[in-house]
């Protein structure tokens, strides 16, 4: 008999595409002005690519995670990895902005419903009572890229070409579909899995209650993370050679955030929610303050990162509400993480050109986390009304 990799190694290999999936996502705003001039386009306008794949992200996730809900998990995986692969090396041979939207769309596809199943995927290989630590090992590949994937795919753009960042990312992509093919454990497709039973999870009140969580709480880290460099040259008075110190901070607290918390979530779910979203208020308040001095700014942009825990808690806890709908319910934790990725931005910068000043994305982090807050309670109380009947 045939002896299992490691759980380890399977997640590791699940990470693996966490950080070709970080390091396209986050790589591609710093590349907006090398790949804007070479396709006869403003900064503005580039800037359109990033939305395209965001909204990839929110179209794919859920539409994919149904569509697919008879296929194998692993061969699920591979198939994604293979169309982010894809999508990526089209990006690097984009000739036009219309070429450039359609694959960076194509390239979004796949990245909700990557990391939904994924994490069912670290789950299944671990005790109940370790669930959360076990997504956040996947969410690690994400959280890593920010510190040294995004850098590197940065520094090749400059060096040889943006387009050699894209094919980086595709390379990354195949080594994963392979690492997944080889490690990940077989498995057979649920019999009684279907579109309709996994929609049954859009009937659930606290399905949606925790994706609104998301979507509103996480939007605080993005209004601030969005403007950083920006608030870091008008009102620290940095030089934009101390804008990569600063990303680098922020992408080791989403790393620490995310070793130590799901610990806590694995015990009390809820209330390590709880106390993430009220970690990124308290952090989020600091921050008008912080922005003026290069230290305080990087030491606030660690704790800032350390709410991004939240996705993780998040994830584990639509795996508890979502019934027999695992997988759509899983991936749609991403793509209310991307809209809180828009909201958060778009609220952010009314506030900057209402002429409440840079740092003003701080309070607006402030009342999106307490919002979040709010939406949780909500749902804490609904489950707690429902015991009694449940009994």
């Amino acid at each position: 008999m045939q002896k299992s990799p490691p759980v380890a190694l399977v997640h590791l290999a699940l990470a693996t595409g966490g950080f070709a999936i970080g390091t396209t996502e986050f790589a591609t705003m710093s590349l907006l002005p090398f790949f804007a001039r070479d396709l006869g386009i403003d900064a503005a306008t580039a800037g359109h690519a990033i939305s395209t794949y965001a909204l990839g992200v929110v179209v794919g996730a859920p539409t994919i995670a149904v569509l697919a809900a008879k296929l194998s998990r692993r061969t699920l995986l591979v198939a994604l990895m293979l169309l982010f692969a894809a999508g990526n090396a089209l990006s690097g041979i984009a000739g036009s902005y219309t070429e450039m939207l359609a694959f960076r769309f194509l390239a979004g596809l796949p990245h909700g419903a990557y990391f939904g199943i994924a994490a069912l995927v670290a789950v299944s290989l671990v005790p109940q009572e370790k669930r959360t630590q076990a997504v956040a090992r996947v969410m690690l590949g994400l959280t890593a890229a920010t510190i040294a994937g995004v850098p590197v795919a940065n520094v090749l753009g400059q060096v040889v070409g943006w387009r050699w960042a894209f094919a980086l990312v595709a390379a990354l992509a195949l080594l994963t579909a392979l690492l997944v093919l080889l490690l990940a454990p077989a498995d057979t497709p649920d019999r009684d899995a279907s579109p309709l039973r996994e929609l049954s999870a859009l009937a659930r009140p606290q399905v949606w209650l925790t994706l609104l969580t998301g979507a509103i709480g996480f939007g605080g880290l993005f209004a601030v993370y969005t403007y950083l460099a920006d608030t870091m040259l008008a009102v620290t008075g940095t030089s934009a050679a101390a804008i990569p110190v600063a990303l680098a901070a922020f992408g080791v607290g989403l790393t620490a955030g995310n070793l130590v918390a799901p610990r806590f979530a694995d015990k009390a779910l809820m209330p390590t929610a709880a106390a993430l979203l009220l970690w990124s208020a308290v952090a989020l308040a600091l921050w008008p303050l912080a922005a003026h001095h290069f230290w305080s700014v990087c030491l606030c942009v660690v704790a800032i990162g350390g709410g991004g825990a939240l996705g993780t808690v998040l994830q584990t806890r639509l795996m508890d509400v979502a019934g027999d709908a695992q997988a759509l319910a899983a991936a749609l934790n991403h793509s209310a993480f991307n809209t809180a990725n828009a909201l958060g931005p778009w609220l952010g910068g009314l506030a900057i050109t209402a002429g409440f000043g840079w740092t003003s994305t701080g309070w607006v982090g402030v009342a999106l986390a307490l919002g979040g807050l709010a939406v949780l309670g909500v749902s804490a109380m609904l489950e707690r009304g429902a015991e009694p009947a449940l009994a």
